[in-house]
């Protein structure tokens, strides 16, 4: 299983960057974890920003492979441990299929994209600044690969 995070939003801070590089590295190489990023939608000031999102949405999908499992991170989705995350893990590992997970831009996600989703996932019941949501996602991705290991990372 290939598990990659596609996020909107192209520019991020460098602590960012550093800190998802950081997790990234210590996940295992068979993952062969990748970040692929796609480019905010233009908004205009005061109109509806339903069409970037459609956009967005339309490049998350051009982006996916068919076969592939999707879980759409959104605030209003489950919520689930780490103990819990690492039961999913291990559950789509099982299927041999290549997941991808998604964080939408500054709007959200398209319903096009939700609707593509296997699983939608709550990091938090706030809402989260995009850099920090993928600080989170990678964090929790490591942890969980960690109590699936018996690795001392996770103290539960």
């Amino acid at each position: 299983m290939h598990i990659r995070l596609i996020a909107v939003g192209d520019r991020q801070p460098s602590w960012v960057d550093d800190a998802v590089d950081s997790y990234a590295r210590r996940l295992p190489h068979q993952w062969k974890f990748r970040l692929t990023t796609i480019a905010t939608a233009q908004r205009s000031k005061g109109k509806d920003a339903t069409a970037a999102v459609d956009a967005e949405g339309q490049r998350v999908l051009d982006s996916l492979k068919t076969d592939e499992q999707v879980v759409v991170l959104d605030e209003r989705g489950t919520q689930v441990s780490s103990t819990g995350l690492a039961e999913k893990l291990s559950s789509w590992q099982s299927s041999g299929r290549d997941l991808s997970f998604v964080i939408g831009g500054p709007d959200g996600v398209s319903a096009t994209v939700t609707g593509r989703a296997d699983f939608r996932w709550a990091l938090s019941k706030l809402t989260l600044p995009h850099g920090l949501a993928r600080v989170m996602f990678v964090e929790q991705l490591y942890r969980a690969w960690t109590v699936s290991t018996g690795h001392p990372y996770h103290r539960a």
